[in-house]
């Protein structure tokens, strides 16, 4: 194995989990993409895989590979940038490694990034939240855990990972202060206060899922039974039972919106909030966020806000009397003004 496939090596294994303490799903993603570029230098440069060196990761070569995802896999924009930052980030990590590589690092550093555009943030209106949460039949089991899980991710803004990664010791409803502990991005853990009604919705669900008085405190408070084993629930079974419920939702409330998915719950949670008046860097707080800048998607993304703000403007500047001008009953004034006396 060569410096370049040594170095890709001890990056994903090493430094991402070790150093920058990346979750499993971004060093999934960051893999990914080290992989596609290989693919490419491989299936479409021509370059034998176990020939591939750090001679290959030119600025040309790189501004190729992006092309290549755009034009030819059909990636969006914002895909083509992530795989431009995973090889920055693993250029940076050789230079750094060793400093014969800085110069790849600097080359590929000067690669700009596809321009993208705006994406609204998609969400449910408080209506539409209260139609799909009522879709579950909480009289039959998967139905109660459907709905519990669909309420706490959206009484607490968790991303799906982090509820499925959820155990019991994390969910601490019986205190006076009920709290979730969420493991999120960076494995970095974040209290989240629950709402009196989630709490109560938390106590059926433990006791119908879990006993009266659960034992273990590590068991995962979402499953499924697999053999009659508990086993950790997946993101496809929320997918698909969320994207059942969205149907039947858009029987009785037309305006339903088609694509429903889980993160849209995180996102409806948010916008709530800040339409309530919660400040945008509190907001950051409460959703895990490592980056302020991604939270501000949700102050770019409330049209309605903007348009209340501007009508109630409006409102104001309507509401002021026009006082009369001092020569408006004077006609003294009106001809020496107008310069006839």
């Amino acid at each position: 194995m060569n410096e370049f496939f040594r170095l890709i090596k001890r990056y994903l294994l090493e430094y991402l989990p070790l150093q920058r303490n990346f979750s499993e799903n971004t060093i999934k993603s960051y893999r990914q993409g080290l992989n596609l570029f290989v693919s490419y230098l491989r299936d479409v440069v021509g370059i034998p895989t176990n020939r591939i060196t750090f001679n290959d990761c030119t600025r040309e070569t790189v501004l190729g590979f992006l092309d290549w995802l755009s034009i030819e896999r059909g990636c969006s924009a914002t895909s083509v940038n992530h795989r431009l930052v995973v090889l920055r980030s693993f250029l940076r990590y050789a230079g750094e490694t060793d400093c014969s590589f800085i110069a790849f690092s600097m080359d590929v550093a000067s690669v700009p990034a596809r321009k993208t555009t705006e994406k609204l943030v998609d969400f449910l209106t408080e209506p539409a939240l209260k139609v799909l949460l009522a879709q579950p039949d909480a009289n039959k089991k998967i139905g109660h855990r459907n709905r519990f899980f669909m309420i706490l991710m959206y009484d607490t803004a968790a991303r799906c990972g982090e509820l499925l990664n959820l155990t019991l010791r994390n969910l601490q409803y019986e205190d006076a202060r009920p709290v979730v502990f969420l493991h999120g991005k960076g494995n970095k853990t974040r209290p989240v206060p629950l709402l009196p009604e989630t709490v109560a919705h938390c106590r059926q669900y433990i006791r119908a899922f879990h006993g009266d008085s659960p034992h273990d405190k590590d068991a995962l408070v979402f499953y499924t039974k697999n053999h009659g084993i508990n086993t950790q629930m997946s993101a496809d079974t929320v997918a698909l039972f969320m994207k059942k419920y969205a149907a039947q939702s858009r029987k009785t409330h037309a305006d339903f919106p088609r694509n429903l998915h889980p993160h849209m719950l995180r996102h409806t949670r948010a916008m709530h909030l800040y339409h309530q008046g919660m400040p945008i860097h509190l907001l950051s707080e409460f959703l895990g966020h490592a980056n302020f800048e991604t939270t501000k998607i949700y102050a770019h993304a409330d049209t309605e806000m903007k348009r209340a703000a501007i009508a109630k403007v409006n409102i104001v500047s309507h509401g002021i009397q026009q006082s009369e001008p001092l020569w408006a009953n004077d006609e003294d004034i009106i001809l020496k003004l107008s310069g006839l006396r």
